[in-house]
């Protein structure tokens, strides 16, 4: 299958490709600077040349594709306040793609978060693939991408935990708590530090957008979960073990000065179920655990 993806040389994207390629497929990703272009044609794939900002081209890669991962998104933007800019982006390009597949049949992977879950509702269980948010934020670009299921693609999206971990982890959840760890001088958790975070190693959630877009049934969400929810304080633990500094108990309304954009985040309970996925797909995780990757010690590198 000729795949067309976008995030192709991010982390998950740096992950994806391989995975791909070594099932047999060939990649075409989407690459936004000369660095990028040259990751990619030094991993074996093609180059299109482009970003989020050009659904022209977007549409024109994903015309010329037998499927389509999504995985781009405008991070920068989102933690700097422009979100509303960042699901923009992220729509128009949905958009784009759906259009070029519309009527095909062809397999269309869309990206998503968990902790959207935690955002939206009060659930008071683990979240499971059957439970959709109405609207807002990632949301709609999440229901855009299934909705394409009516429209004749085998659409389906991918919800990533908030922590996907692994030594090519260089810009996600676990480096930012270290960098905030490094700055004040402690590794902190809100209150007892009981809520719960999902994990899943970079690799694992690799082979889960492989599987999503060889078989995955038309609507459907998949939870690339691991474990299921690692309470902060054991996250916070490990990051002060590598650092060796104290983990440390933060007042919830103090969080924010203390976790910076991380403060409205970092005290949700996000467990997150994957079973439906394991099912579905075939999919087990094989890889290190959040807790064990940190310990290994890559992520204190200089």
């Amino acid at each position: 299958m000729r795949v067309f993806v976008t995030g192709a040389s991010g982390h998950i994207g740096s992950a994806v490709v391989p995975e791909l390629l070594a099932a047999g497929h060939q990649v075409v990703g989407l690459a936004r600077s000369e660095g990028s272009a040259e990751a990619l044609i030094a991993a074996g794939a093609e180059v299109h040349r482009g970003d989020l900002d050009d659904p022209a081209g977007i549409r024109q890669a994903a015309a010329a594709a037998d499927g389509v991962i999504h995985l781009a998104f405008k991070h920068e933007a989102m933690f700097s306040g422009d979100a509303v800019g960042a699901v923009g982006a992220d729509t128009s390009a949905i958009e784009a793609i759906g259009a070029a597949l519309e009527g095909s049949g062809k397999p269309f992977v869309g990206t998503s978060g968990t902790l959207m879950l935690s955002m939206g509702a009060n659930l008071g269980r683990p979240g499971t693939e059957e439970d959709v948010l109405a609207g807002g934020g990632r949301a709609d670009a999440e229901n855009a991408v299934v909705a394409l299921a009516e429209a004749g693609v085998r659409s389906s999206v991918v919800r990533l935990p908030p922590i996907v971990h692994s030594g090519l982890d260089r810009s996600g959840f676990t480096p930012a708590l270290i960098g905030i760890a490094r700055k004040t001088g402690a590794s902190g958790f809100v209150g007892d530090g009981s809520n719960r975070w999902p994990s899943v190693h970079t690799l694992d959630a690799a082979r889960v957008y492989r599987l999503a877009l060889e078989r995955a049934a038309a609507g459907s969400r998949l939870h690339a979960v691991a474990e299921e929810g690692v309470p902060f304080r054991e996250i916070a633990g490990a990051i002060g073990r590598g650092l060796g500094l104290p983990s440390v108990s933060i007042a919830a309304g103090d969080a924010a000065e203390h976790f910076s954009f991380l403060g409205g985040l970092v005290g949700l309970d996000n467990p997150t179920s994957s079973e439906r996925t394991r099912r579905m797909l075939d999919w087990q995780p094989t890889h290190p655990g959040l807790v064990e990757d940190i310990d290994e010690g890559h992520y204190f590198g200089s």
